[in-house]
């Protein structure tokens, strides 16, 4: 080979070997790119660690946690994002005051004492303020939120359990390290040795992890990371999933059946009504400056009533109504101690009795009330959850006046109850100013769209009040007036040869006659115009229908009523 091209050979090798060796640094710096984030350390050192359910929150805390004297502090700002949403700071009497599933706590800032569900407890620590933050004493109401409480002093972290959540744990089959991420290329957070025992985490993305041959787990001191499924050995679960999960439940099918205080409950015995498995009898009524105070017109009649609707398989949830006391209402919203006696009132109708539930019926109320009330309704719920009982509330249509409309938070009343009954009647009622249907099809319909849109409730705790009447509006001189007229009632009035229309758009017959120089006009509710209502109570999957009210319906109303929501 001639010595040139001996030099080009030795040329082309020193380009080969560069190539070479640019191939393996830029490999090794992908390699490092790729791998180096599952090295670095991002352990938070410098305050306390806040552990909850097996996600460590500490970095979306917004104030750190205090641990003074071995009380456990976390700010109320802190308590609201991860345990209560509503937790409330009480200016009038300077208090906090916590919901949980079941539990409604007190506690005035500064005083070793909390009020749980209406019992008087001593605490050993109190609510504090510190740089215009209010801190709970979290150790102390543990048991208001139903958590376990562990405090890992070696690496200053606070592990919450919640006690109604599955929790497994399981020992090492080997020694080992726990990595920070589900890979060999990654760092130890912790380690483990033979035998020890840690935490098996509980969520989906574990479920995803183990088949991918890792195991996410917490270790006895708190820390978060993954071992291989292989050395995981002796699982055994400590508790089961308590929390109810979604079920498909029977749809609700509600009468109010309402009588007066200056009435008894009727008598219905030897009678059952097809197609119903809620009743709601008008027994309860706010006493007018009673501060709390429950009119109960119940008597010998009422406990008759209750027996027979028991007897019949029916659920009873009476109603209370505020009418026509707007101002005792707002007293009462306006005032903790106020909105606690009403709920123990509350509380002690149902125990007295046997009562499965309670209807709220606050319809004329100051729109200025509207959070007070939502708050009544939270501070309410647990109460009765603790019993088993069920929470139903009224309300009207969104988008209307201030005292029947914008007074309510439909969407924090829908979260909170178990149900939100929308009375989608009087679209057009005694004040109105032009004559019109009661409750038509499409108004109906455009309104449920709010409630799942606008208001955010959810579907599957609306029932849909459909009216059992309808108005006869009288037309003079260019002056309008009516009144009601039971559905059961209209054929009865509307002479022979009367003009009568379908209406598609409200799905109901409009009727007009001339009486005595007097224009008769009615938008009827028959079967023709409920059943169109009890479709959307389908097509929408709502929780069901409530009817106002019994006895102004025709006794054939109820094979439709039971064959639309699948009731016997």
């Amino acid at each position: 080979m001639s010595r040139r091209a001996k030099r080009e050979e030795k040329v082309k090798s020193k380009i080969f070997s560069k190539l070479i060796v640019t191939a393996i640094l830029l490999a090794l710096a992908f390699m490092i790119l790729k791998l180096a984030p599952n090295y670095v350390n991002t352990e938070i050192t410098d305050k306390a660690n806040l552990v909850i359910n097996n996600s460590n929150v500490t970095q979306d805390l917004k104030k750190d946690v205090i641990i003074e004297n071995g009380v456990i502090y976390i700010s109320k700002e802190d308590i609201s994002n991860f345990f209560d949403p509503h937790i409330y700071y009480d200016e009038k009497y300077n208090q906090i005051v916590t919901t949980s599933n079941t539990k409604v706590a007190s506690m005035v800032i500064g005083q070793n004492e909390m009020i749980n569900n209406g019992t008087k407890v001593q605490t050993s620590a109190t609510v504090i303020e510190k740089e215009d933050t209010i801190y709970i004493p979290f150790s102390t109401f543990k048991d208001i939120y139903n958590v376990e409480i562990g405090y890992i002093e070696s690496t200053n972290t606070i592990t919450v359990d919640s006690k109604d959540r599955k929790f497994v744990k399981a020992n090492s089959l080997k020694d080992d390290g726990v990595k920070a991420y589900p890979t060999v290329f990654s760092r130890n957070v912790d380690t483990l040795k033979q035998g020890e025992s840690f935490v098996v985490v509980q969520n989906e993305e574990q479920q995803n992890q183990e088949e991918n041959g890792w195991t996410e787990i917490r270790t006895d001191r708190g820390k978060l990371g993954y071992i291989k499924s292989t050395n995981v050995q002796n699982e055994y679960t400590v508790r089961e999933d308590l929390t109810t999960p979604n079920q498909e439940k029977e749809k609700i099918s509600m009468i109010w059946d309402y009588f007066s205080e200056y009435y008894t409950a009727p008598d219905r015995s030897g009678t059952s009504i097809k197609g119903v498995n809620v009743v709601s009898p008008t027994f309860f009524t706010l006493v007018g400056e009673g501060q709390g105070k429950i009119n109960e017109n119940v008597g010998d009649d009422g406990v008759a009533y209750i027996n027979w609707a028991h007897s019949n398989g029916y659920k009873v949830w009476p109603s209370i109504s505020n009418a026509p006391h707007i101002e005792t209402t707002s007293e009462i919203m306006r005032d903790y101690n106020l909105r606690h006696t009403l709920i123990e009132n509350i509380v002690s109708l149902i125990l007295k009795y046997n009562l499965d539930g309670i209807n709220i019926d606050f319809e004329y109320m100051h729109d200025e009330d509207k959070d007070l009330f939502s708050r009544f309704i939270i501070e309410l719920k647990p109460r009765l959850a603790e019993m088993g009982k069920e929470l139903s509330v009224d309300v009207t249509a969104p988008d209307g006046s201030p005292e029947w409309s914008l007074c309510y938070d439909r969407n924090i009343i829908g979260e909170v109850a178990d149900y939100i009954v929308f009375m989608a009647y009087d679209q057009n009622g005694v004040s109105s100013p032009v004559e019109g249907t009661t409750a038509g099809y499409n108004w109906v319909e455009a309104n449920i769209k709010k409630f799942l849109g606008q208001e955010g409730v959810e579907a599957n705790k609306i029932i849909l009040g459909i009216p059992f009447y309808t108005r006869v509006w009288e037309e003079k001189d260019g002056k309008i007036s009516s009144s009601t007229i039971d559905m059961k009632n209209i054929d009865k009035i509307v002479p022979e040869g009367a003009s009568k229309t379908w209406d598609d758009n409200l799905k109901q017959y409009y009727i007009e006659y001339e009486k005595d120089g007097v224009t008769h006009k009615i938008w009827a509710e028959d079967e023709e115009s409920i059943k169109a209502k009890l479709s959307l109570i389908n097509e929408y999957n709502l929780a069901g229908a409530a009817f106002w009210t019994k006895d102004r319906e025709p006794d054939t109303i109820w094979n439709l009523v039971s064959e639309n929501l699948g009731i016997d």
